[in-house]
């Protein structure tokens, strides 16, 4: 008797400080199901959603699980504040963020202090992952990742692909460099802020591995149920809203694909129809300010929640199988 085909499946994981702390707990999850009906072919992200995406499709291209979860867990274990310094930085840093919505506060240019934080992100990428050796790891067979980010002289979007060998810790250090806290990242292919005005997470590219279903992860809501009236919560809301702009755009891409694909107007395309499953989302109510917040508790209860979040994302789509 033949083996069922496993279905292709593609992951986008969306950016947002440390919200994707959730991410990570969701492909953690997700990760473990690996090979059993499902296989992933693909893995996009912006900022934080691109560095989750990176440990995952680390281990996948290792052809380790186990590495993957390790990677996502010690990340975040590493990048948590927990000596009594990092703490102090942490709550002093949420605090002030939340202090300017009442009261402006003069903003001050990463520019004008040293690199410190930069580099303790690129010093634990680099303890996770041998970046001098992934290019020997990937054959064309191995799963796809893309990294968003925005290149500040010119506006153009990047999107930072493994099959054409560009990832390394500078691509991930741009897609994550936020411009109010990092300062812009050098790289061959010019300089970049992270992606999160541009590609929230790149969505377009994934179809070139032709994936059976597309499943994405987003921290920033869609919807809230009331009016925001404080200057915090509309500063909260404006950001939701401009980083789900750029999601729905990539969004109705795969749509139009898909609704080009039943009308018969693309035949003898390389193009097929993928199933856009629900959303595995961050449905907490959290400022904007809370995406800085690096405090243990934080990070690990996120973290159980987005593992949470998947065993139902998991039962629903057993519910509802789409035929391969």
């Amino acid at each position: 008797m033949a083996q069922k085909r496993l279905s292709r499946i593609a992951i986008a994981c969306q950016g947002g400080g440390s919200h994707t702390a959730f991410t990570a707990g969701v492909l953690k999850r997700l990760l473990q199901e690996q090979d059993k009906d499902f296989e992933i072919v693909a893995l996009s992200g912006t900022s934080g959603g691109a560095i989750c995406a990176l440990l995952a499709w680390y281990g996948l291209l290792l052809n380790d699980l186990e590495q993957s979860i390790a990677g996502l867990n010690g990340f975040w274990r590493d990048i948590s504040a927990y000596t009594l310094w990092d703490q102090y930085l942490n709550a002093s840093l949420v605090s002030l963020s939340r202090f300017q919505s009442i009261v402006p506060v003069p903003e001050i240019s990463p520019y004008t202090y040293p690199t410190w934080s930069q580099d303790y992100i690129k010093y634990i990428l680099q303890k996770h992952i041998q970046f001098d050796r992934l290019n020997d790891y990937i054959t064309d067979s191995s799963p796809i990742f893309l990294a968003g980010a925005v290149n500040v002289l010119t506006g153009e979007l990047k999107t930072f692909d493994s099959r054409n060998r560009e990832i390394g810790v500078q691509a991930i250090l741009a897609s994550a460099a936020i411009p109010t806290l990092f300062r812009a990242v050098h790289t061959e292919s010019g300089i970049f802020w992270d992606g999160l005005l541009s590609q929230n997470p790149p969505i377009r590219d994934l179809p070139d591995a032709k994936p059976d279903e597309l499943w994405l992860i987003q921290v920033d809501p869609p919807q809230r149920q009331d009016e925001p009236k404080t200057t915090e919560d509309i500063r909260d809301r404006r950001n939701e809203l401009t980083a789900n702009l750029s999601l729905n755009q990539e969004l109705y891409f795969i749509r139009k694909i898909n609704q080009l694909l039943k009308d018969n107007m693309l035949q003898n395309s390389p193009y097929i129809h993928i199933e856009i499953r629900p959303t595995i989302s961050l449905l907490r109510n959290l400022d904007y300010s809370s995406k800085l917040d690096r405090s243990p508790f934080f990070i690990r209860d996120l973290m159980s929640y987005g593992e949470a979040e998947a065993e139902k994302f998991l039962r629903d789509r057993a519910q509802h199988p789409v035929p391969v």
